[in-house]
């Protein structure tokens, strides 16, 4: 386990990563200019804040004294925009339909999207979703499933509405074992036949070799989420995930230098291949 603990429950390594998500929201959402109004993560964090000043964890420290570079919480907030959208386009075909955050960390889109008939699921590890009940209740469209995403038996509870649904992997499948995430679409693919996943890859050059040691550096050194925690599943284009289900189809993909928000000197990276293809999303038809 890793040392992160809060009211009483410890986190991985791995899961800690969400601390830096709900913050860069708030960060976000507290702007001049926001990009995205977010203040159930504002929330989050004056709720968990001194709770963190407590902690050894370095992560914990930054976080809670406000040391977060700006270009982070922009591409993390950036990234968030882009996936709210996704959600909304799939709920103006589907008002009613089904959305499921995957690995959804302390995460609040239900309540940047809600329309007022969606069904919206969010999934994590049982210790993640025993910290998240007490900071953001549940709603009767609004639940929260505690089980690994690879455990496949939370997908008998989404069925039950017989709706179509939205899967969304918003900076989870990287950290995830490779075999085990081809599996996991493959099984979407199979059950939620026309449903749609919406998932952040990283390429995978990235997770072998003199490349996964500098992952590992900066995740470790630089962000401080600590030991354990690198990129573990990728991919070489947006084609690749087809190949593992037999449905699987790809309808576009987007990275974050196609933005129309201002990233200023970042924007000169958007037409060169090398710097699309290490992290970016793909939307496909399951």
């Amino acid at each position: 386990m890793g040392d992160i603990k809060m009211f009483s429950t410890e986190i991985t390594n791995v899961s800690s990563t969400l601390l830096m998500t709900v913050y860069c929201h708030a960060f976000g959402s507290r702007a001049e200019k926001p990009i995205l109004s977010d203040p159930k993560a504002e929330m989050i964090v004056d709720q968990i804040n001194d709770e963190l000043k407590k902690l050894p964890s370095k992560l914990a420290k930054n976080l809670s004294s406000g040391k977060i570079r700006k270009d982070l919480w922009m591409h993390i907030v950036i990234r968030a925009k882009q996936y709210d959208k996704y959600a909304k386009e799939f709920l103006s075909e589907n008002p009613d339909g089904v959305v499921v955050n995957l690995g959804c960390g302390f995460d609040s889109r239900f309540h940047r999207i809600d329309n007022g008939q969606v069904h919206f699921y969010d999934l994590d590890l049982p210790e993640v979703i025993e910290i998240k009940k007490r900071l953001l209740p549940e709603e009767d469209r609004y639940k929260y499933i505690g089980q690994s995403v690879l455990d496949f038996q939370w997908m008998e509870e989404v069925k039950k509405h017989n709706k179509p649904v939205l899967f969304i992997a918003e900076g989870l499948f990287m950290y995830l074992p490779q075999k085990e995430v081809e599996s996991l679409v493959k099984k979407l693919s199979e059950d939620f036949k026309g449903g749609i996943l919406v998932s952040e890859v990283v390429n995978k050059k990235y997770t072998v070799g003199f490349n996964r040691k500098i992952v590992e550096f900066k995740m470790n050194m630089e962000l401080k989420f600590g030991d354990k925690v690198n990129f573990n599943c990728g991919v070489v284009d947006s084609h690749e995930m087809e190949g593992w289900g037999d449905t699987v189809k790809l309808i576009d993909d987007w990275v974050y230098f196609d933005t129309d928000e201002d990233i200023g000197w970042m924007k000169m990276f958007r037409n060169i291949k090398m710097f699309r293809t290490t992290q970016w999303t793909v939307r496909y038809r399951l």
